[in-house]
Order: structure tokens, then sequence, then C-alpha cells
């Protein structure tokens, strides 16, 4: 004889077993799409905190443009300051003058250190250096050849950066 069980499956038709199999299949599924669907929000949200971080930073870049020479305005203001108030004065003395414009050159001097800018103003003898200073003649000299002989113009370094050479006479070779 068959077996009740047996004969039910041969002959194609579904057992309660079999039933309980085909549902834990679609059950599946939707935790697939649930997945997916979790997946895609948080992509999207983290799409969107990148778009911000992007936008606030670009913002920021400009905000620090926009406001980058308000600390070196608000240095040179004493120096504004005191080439007024030495115009203003009618009956002043040359040495009352001489003695203003030293205190107004300490003060833009100071102003300019503040702000990391630092002279260029090599020494006599000191070695040619292109990055710093700008040859503007070979003078034939008592000292060893491209070496610097005088300084026509002083050069500037913002935050080792040049912002104008020095402006040199370099020996010439012999």
């Amino acid at each position: 004889m068959q077996n009740p069980e047996n004969s039910s499956q041969d002959q194609g038709l579904e057992t309660p077993a079999d039933n309980a199999g085909a549902a834990a299949a679609p059950a599946a599924e939707p935790t697939l799409e649930a997945r997916l669907a979790d997946m895609s929000d948080a992509y999207l949200r983290a799409k969107a905190e990148t778009e911000n971080i992007r936008r606030r930073s670009e913002e920021e870049i400009a905000k620090a443009r926009k406001f980058a020479v308000e600390g070196f305005a608000d240095s040179l203001l004493p120096v504004k300051d005191s080439l007024e108030a030495a115009i203003a004065i009618q009956a002043a003395t040359p040495e009352q003058l001489l003695e203003g414009v030293h205190a107004t050159l300490r003060q833009l001097s100071a102003a300019l250190e503040r702000s990391k800018v630092i002279e260029i103003n090599p020494p006599a003898s000191t070695k040619f250096d292109p990055h710093h200073h700008q040859a503007i003649s070979m003078v034939p000299a008592e000292q060893e050849a491209n070496t610097v002989v005088a300084v026509l113009q002083k050069g500037y370094l913002i935050a080792d950066r040049v912002l104008r050479p020095a402006l040199v006479t370099v020996a010439a070779p012999k």
C-alpha cells in the first residue's frame, strides 16, 4: 500500500508542509525590499548631509575671503590716524615732523609684523638667492661672485611666500 503522504506528493497535490515552505519564501522578499528601502533612505540622507557640508564649507570659505583682510586693515588704521594728525598740524617744525614720521613707520612696521609680513634686506656679501632676490645689475666688486653688493629696494615675505623680491646689485665674476 501507498503511504497517503507520498501519494499526494506524487500526484502534485500540496500538503500542509509544502504550504509552510511556500509561505516562507514570500516572507523573505519583503525583508529584501525593506532592506533596500532602508539602504536607499540611508544613501539619500548621506548624500544630503554631504551636500550640506559642501555648501557650508563654501560659505565659510567665501566669508574667510571676504574678511581675510579685516585684521590687516584694522592694524593699519592707527597708521592712517597718525598720518592725518601730522597733516593737521600747521606749524610743525621739521624735527617734529621727522619724529612723527619715525613713530608712524614704527606703527606700520608693527602692523606688517603682526600680519606676518617680513622684510627681505640681505646684508652685503650674502649669497644671491633667486627665490628672494632680484638682480638688477652685476657690478665689479671686491667680494665673491654672485653675492649681494647693495640692496636697492627691500623685499617682503608673507607667511614664507615672496610678496616682493629684494632688488639687489650682484658682484660680477672676476
